[in-house]
């Protein structure tokens, strides 16, 4: 009996990202070969693969970190030029690195200003007016955040993920990259990163999401894209494959039937 596939809620709409026929060659190795995927607002598309896949490096020419070899970028319809991290980010596009690139010793004001301080009237830094405006953005994202005036070393992990997501979101993140944004975190943790996922959702923020929990990804991706050597295997709904079906995907490259299947999908 054949699988049904869920309506795509995203049909007619135009993506955030569309990333097409997307190419890299390192030393004459392509680490991305023709790998094309997209991400709608509002939305949380998880990328899997093994270490090496080529899932990092794709993102990271989303990112600006790596110029692509060939293939063509579109932001909202558009074709974009994104040649480094400063085009993304006049793009929209951030990344939150699983290092989270935390000032340790200053607190949640401070990281989200970082380089961008506001001063006062006598070219002060403007302490109350970052503290006020750190209130607003964390009440929005994380209601029971309330460690404001405490260094972000001495934060849990999950509280160092909000300080850095709104970070993001503050100046006009429109795409999120998460690289890893669950590693190393305990099950409280990782719930509350969870939450932040949800609301950023709610937000109509579009989420890449790169992770190795194949359970995490379950919980709070609405699609997954599998990449092996450098390829694009598939593409599915969640709600349209089960967790085996997409290790089978990272595995052996094979696309199950409730998968779009991509170049690098085994035909067997």
């Amino acid at each position: 009996m054949e699988q049904a596939i869920s309506p795509d809620p995203n049909a007619g709409k135009t993506p955030l990202i569309d990333m097409q026929d997307i190419s890299i060659a390192f030393g004459g190795i392509k680490a991305v070969d023709h790998a094309s995927c997209n991400l709608y607002p509002g939305e949380v598309v998880g990328l899997l693969g093994h270490n090496g896949a080529g899932k990092s490096t794709l993102i990271k020419i989303l990112s600006g970190a790596y110029p692509r070899d060939s293939g063509t970028i579109y932001v909202d319809g558009a074709e974009a030029t994104i040649t480094n991290p400063r085009h993304a980010k006049d793009y929209g596009i951030e990344t939150i690195y699983q290092t989270l690139a935390l000032a340790d010793n200053v607190d949640a004001a401070a990281n989200l200003y970082l380089g961008r301080e506001l001063l006062t009237r006598w070219g002060t830094l403007d302490d109350a007016a970052m503290e006020a405006e750190t209130r607003k953005v964390m009440g929005r994202l994380n209601p029971n955040f309330q460690r404001f005036k405490d260094p972000v070393k001495q934060l849990s992990g999950g509280q160092r993920q909000s300080v850095a997501i709104a970070r993001a979101i503050h100046f006009n993140a429109r795409i999120l990259i998460m690289d890893e944004p669950t590693a190393a975190l305990g099950p409280a943790e990782t719930e509350q990163v969870g939450e932040l996922i949800k609301q950023l959702k709610k937000d109509g923020i579009g989420i890449f999401l790169i992770s190795h929990d194949i359970h995490d990804v379950f919980d709070l991706a609405d699609r997954v894209t599998v990449m092996k050597n450098g390829k694009i295997v598939g593409d599915a709904r969640t709600s349209d494959v089960t967790k085996d079906e997409v290790l089978g995907m990272i595995i052996l490259g094979k696309c199950p039937p409730g998968a779009t299947p991509g170049p690098g999908a085994s035909t067997e």
